[in-house]
């Protein structure tokens, strides 16, 4: 019997669990753990209840039978919540599910069978940010980027670029599965201050440590209202701006956010990324504008979200 648990930092980021006959798993909740989910093995499984679990995946044993029971609820579930990425509506809505969307409201009903289809899946947009900060950070730099993703609700960070005084072109060439894509360019023009609001923080978590990166030459940017950047793969501001400031850059922490102000560039260091693919690839953009080459610890995180991602840059600044 698995209740109420809270399950912190796993390494594997999964929950295995055996001997799963007659097992009720309820209101739990994986922290800190990529994937959030729990797989079944060793055995007939039959009985299970699955009750309000985050996220639950389940994997059968590969040679036996497998019945898990309720790993839905019946009925109608809604989501209350603020405005955020919408890629699981639009994934429902391709696969022929009918959902509800009214406001900051979504519903979907129980009980609905799906469409199975073949789909091509744009580039990501939060892997494409790194390159795109690149580009507006560094004096003289230009990248474009084809075929990604532009979900309005994921392209945030293109505002926060021409706040900051980049040159911005987006061309919108194609909508599959729901979700547009196209061509982004980006080019270094002007180095500003930008602020990140709080209500802006849920549409950029993700491209939060890229943007940091922003000022690493000169400039500055603030971000304020992201204390959950504390609970991620790392307490991503105190490894931020600890790691920033052992590469030169002048850093500032606050309880929910940081300052990063660029003055030239920057000396160059090493920087730990405690395991954290997104502190690491934020630290390869910053130590662009080094003096010196610069060190960064923990490098291999990135193969979590983007394997390629040392190829692409050494082709970038080749």
């Amino acid at each position: 019997y698995i209740k109420n648990a809270a399950i912190h930092n796993t390494y594997n980021r999964c929950v295995t669990v055996h001997g799963t006959n007659d097992l009720q798993i309820e209101n739990n909740v994986t922290y800190n753990t990529v994937g959030h989910c729990f797989f079944l093995e060793d055995g007939i499984e039959h009985g299970n209840q699955f009750v309000h679990n985050l996220a639950i995946q389940t994997k059968c044993h590969t040679s036996k039978p497998c019945v898990p029971t309720r790993l839905a609820a019946a009925g109608e579930t809604t989501v209350i919540g603020e405005e955020t990425r919408d890629h699981t509506e639009r994934a429902l809505q391709t696969f022929g599910y009918e959902i509800t969307v009214s406001g900051l409201t979504t519903s979907v009903r129980a009980g609905q069978v799906g469409q199975g289809r073949e789909v091509s899946i744009p580039g990501d947009f939060s892997s494409a940010a790194f390159w795109l900060v690149a580009a507006a950070a560094l004096p003289g730099s230009r990248v474009e980027i084809h075929d990604v993703g532009l979900n309005p609700t994921r392209t945030g960070l293109l505002a926060i670029l021409r706040r900051f005084g980049a040159r911005v072109i987006v061309t919108e060439t194609a909508t599959e599965a729901g979700e547009p894509r196209g061509t982004i360019v980006v080019e270094a023009d002007r180095h500003g201050s930008v602020e990140v609001t709080p209500e802006e923080v849920p549409g950029l978590i993700d491209e939060l440590p890229a943007i940091a990166a922003l000022a690493a030459h000169s400039g500055e940017v603030t971000v304020r209202g992201a204390r959950e950047l504390r609970v991620k793969e790392s307490d991503r501001i105190s490894t931020l701006v600890t790691g920033f400031r052992n590469l030169g850059i002048d850093a500032d922490e606050y309880p929910d956010g940081f300052v990063i102000r660029g003055n030239g560039a920057p000396r160059g260091g090493a920087a730990d990324a405690n395991g954290d693919h997104r502190m690491a690839m934020s630290f390869a953009i910053a130590a662009l504008a080094g003096r010196a080459p610069s060190r960064i610890d923990g490098s291999d995180a990135v193969v979590i979200s983007y394997p390629g991602f040392w190829d692409t840059l050494e082709r970038l600044v080749a």
